[in-house]
């Protein structure tokens, strides 16, 4: 029985072990493909488009501002009291909207820029989908997220490349790779 009990755990490690030598991984800068994706490059200038229309209505608060300000400090000498304290008091509301304004701006656009990065991943994350499945990859490595404490380059296929063509990127970016994950 005892004999019995190890044949089937010497066989048990032999099997697992041949399956883990049939997985297959793969790693991928995945900041770097999506940074090459044309819809990044529109996204990039439709959020600049939408920050400038904030920073314009800033600018109009700012301006009111500075001009009610300057007038304050031109007729300060002439105002009596209860009229300088008025004026200080509507130049503080003016200050707060202004502060307001940039703090909503801010999150408009922060709002906007997930709105408009996620279709983008999305269709990133599809493509690495599918180039992995078709390349029968156990794993995929995301090495921008540096979350990877060591893997071996020679045994972990880069399926960029794949994943450009797949997503139909003809042109590589200018830029250097970033680097692999720390060894």
């Amino acid at each position: 029985m005892k004999k019995v009990i190890k044949l089937a755990l010497v066989l048990m490690c032999a099997m697992c072990s041949t399956s883990l030598y049939a997985q297959k991984f793969a790693r991928i800068n995945l900041q770097e493909v999506i940074f090459s994706m044309p819809e990044f490059a529109k996204m990039q200038t439709d959020l600049e488009s939408f920050s400038k229309e904030l920073g314009e209505q800033l600018e109009a608060i700012q301006v009111e501002f500075n001009n009610k300000a300057a007038e304050f400090q031109k007729n300060r000498a002439t105002m009596n009291e209860s009229v300088r304290n008025l004026k200080e008091q509507e130049l503080q509301q003016l200050q707060q909207r202004y502060m307001d304004f940039q703090q909503i701006a801010q999150q408009d656009i922060d709002k906007k820029q997930g709105e408009l990065f996620q279709p983008i991943h999305l269709k990133a994350a599809e493509a690495v989908k599918k180039v992995a499945m078709a390349g029968g990859y156990t794993a995929v490595f995301d090495t921008s997220a540096n979350a990877l404490a060591y893997y071996n380059e020679s045994t972990v296929v880069d399926i960029a490349p794949a994943v450009r063509t797949e997503l139909g990127i003809k042109d590589v970016p200018a830029a250097a790779p970033a680097a692999p994950a720390a060894k």
